[in-house]
């Protein structure tokens, strides 16, 4: 984190938090200043958010407040919202409405390019949070999926769970997508994914529908990215081991352990990082939303401060690199 948090030092970024008037909200955006990781704009009553932060003993210096029911943006934002979302039931009226909102106010701001990601969810349930992004924000790419992974660290390994969050039961294309989806983020943190497609089977040595499902998402994977490290379908302790993979199966394409895992749906998935977190005392971190057409990431309801704070170099780092990726540039 604090390689990354020196990334996003490199060139802040605009982060937008809908819960501006956030105790916890407030002291992260204060952090972020103080170590010039990014520029946080904070939603909510001005007057409200600057009482919040008296009340903690925090300055707002350098920190952006803006109130969306006094902005000046707000009929600019409800057309383009009307604009986007009139062929899906919602009016013009109904749009102006929804900017009174923060949570959509904060997703148009991301929209038109006046902020260059956003972190939400402190207080709001989860799909709470996630829909109006997909309403106004939506997917980057029709054909992949958005999911929620989850960075889970260790004294001495890091990995990358997924899908924690997002979809339920994914079919073998939606288990690919996944895959990708978590692969190409890794990558724009600048670490080599190896991707491991979980199963409670070994290469095939357990025949069954879910299994089947499962090898059949790594052979589209592989197909779509020869150049991914992936390989599957394999038990987790294979994924992990190291000496496991070489002395029983020295045929995988993986050549170390894995660092991404990928579970065949949400039970295990969530189950697996929540034990790893509560019981086996990693550090989690996310769960950080990808799939969609700019930063959006959202937070776990009960956040610490330093969650905030982890999700928003997240965050920032993202927007640098699909910054750069859209100039055609190199890391």
């Amino acid at each position: 984190m604090r390689g990354l948090s020196n990334r996003a030092a490199s060139d802040p970024k605009r982060i937008v938090f809908p819960e501006g008037d956030d105790p916890r909200v407030v002291r992260a955006a204060r952090i972020l200043v103080d170590e010039n990781i990014a520029n946080p704009i904070l939603l909510g009553r001005e007057k409200k958010v600057r009482e919040v932060a008296k009340t903690v003993g925090v300055s707002l210096e350098g920190v952006v407040v803006r109130d969306p029911a006094t902005s000046p943006h707000v009929d600019t934002y409800a057309r383009a919202l009307w604009t986007r979302r009139q062929r899906k039931g919602i009016t013009l009226s109904e749009a102006r409405a929804r900017m009174a909102q923060p949570v959509y106010y904060r997703c148009m701001m991301l929209a038109a390019g006046d902020a260059d990601a956003l972190v939400a969810g402190e207080e709001m349930n989860y799909p709470d949070t996630i829909r109006p992004a997909l309403e106004t924000i939506g997917v980057a790419d029709a054909q992949q999926a958005v999911c929620g992974i989850y960075m889970m660290i260790l004294p001495q390994d890091t990995y990358f769970f997924a899908d924690c969050t997002v979809n339920i039961a994914p079919d073998t294309t939606r288990l690919a997508d996944i895959a990708q989806a978590t692969a190409d983020f890794v990558r724009r943190l600048g670490i080599e994914p190896r991707v491991a497609m979980l199963s409670f089977s070994n290469f095939g040595e357990t025949r069954h529908a879910h299994s089947d499902t499962v090898a059949e998402a790594v052979r589209t994977l592989q197909a779509r990215d020869p150049n991914l490290m992936v390989d599957g379908e394999m038990q987790v302790d294979t994924a992990v081991m190291e000496s496991v993979l070489r002395e029983r199966y020295p045929f995988s394409r993986l050549r170390r352990s894995a660092n991404v895992l990928i579970f065949p749906d949400l039970n295990a998935a969530n189950i697996a990082y929540k034990l790893l977190w509560r019981v086996g005392g990693a550090q989690a971190i996310g769960p950080i939303l990808v799939g969609m057409a700019r930063p959006v990431h959202v937070l776990q309801r009960g956040s610490d401060v330093s969650d905030i704070v982890n999700i928003a170099v997240i965050a920032a780092v993202d927007a640098q690199e699909r910054l750069r990726q859209s100039r055609g540039g190199s890391a």
